[in-house]
């Protein structure tokens, strides 16, 4: 009876040598997620000079400043699925797209409370969140990224239903609905800033175990 063919070589190359595979290809940091971040930055000033325009009180300019933050808020959904379905994750994207939610978000709420259609203290609570997040987020880059978790998006979905409530030129009658959007949005707020500030915590202890193992 003939032998079975061997497979001894088949992670062999040739001359018998080890196979050798190959490295990973790096993620380049400029890719179409990233760019679809950056683009949201962009758009920020444009936002806001057609919320200020006619006073902040002309029709016309209020549907082009929910439309310019619709497009804004939509690249966060868009950037995400892109750089989970096409491998395009990097550090940078994650630092990047928090910080450029952050930045769309708080020009609408001081905007809004500038035009005094929004309560000071509604924006600074939100605020003092979202700044911490982020101080967070660089006080432990170093042992590793805290990603947005699922509560982090659900927040940050309901604070874009809320601001698009209040940008929108809508009857009095519409009133309780902004008010209930909004409460929701900043009970998810502090919530989920506690949340981060136990993630960065435990995050933070995790990598000076390992940098003294």
């Amino acid at each position: 009876m003939n032998a079975a063919p061997s497979d001894a070589g088949a992670d062999e190359g040739t001359g018998g040598e080890p196979a050798r595979v190959p490295d990973a290809t790096p993620v380049p940091t400029l890719n179409i997620a990233n760019l679809l971040t950056m683009s949201r930055l962009v758009l920020v000033p444009l936002f806001i000079m057609a919320l200020f325009a006619g006073d902040g009180s002309d029709t016309f300019w209020r549907a082009i400043a929910t439309a310019l933050f619709a497009i804004a808020s939509f690249t966060d959904q868009v950037d995400g699925w892109v750089a989970r379905k096409y491998g395009l994750i990097t550090d940078f994207g994650k630092i990047a797209d928090p910080i450029a939610d952050k930045t769309l978000i708080g020009a609408a709420l001081v905007g809004l409370s500038v035009l005094g259609e929004l309560g000071w203290w509604v924006t600074i609570v939100i605020a003092i969140r979202e700044i911490g997040v982020t101080l967070l987020r660089f006080w432990v880059i170093r042992h590793g990224v805290i990603p947005a978790s699922r509560g982090g998006k659900a927040k940050t979905l309901t604070q874009v239903a809320a601001i698009t409530a209040y940008l929108l030129p809508l009857p009095e009658a519409a009133e309780p609905v902004r008010w209930v959007l909004m409460g929701l949005a900043l009970v998810l707020t502090v919530v989920t800033g506690l949340d981060y500030v136990v993630r960065a915590v435990r995050l933070r202890a995790a990598g000076r175990r390992a940098a003294g193992a």
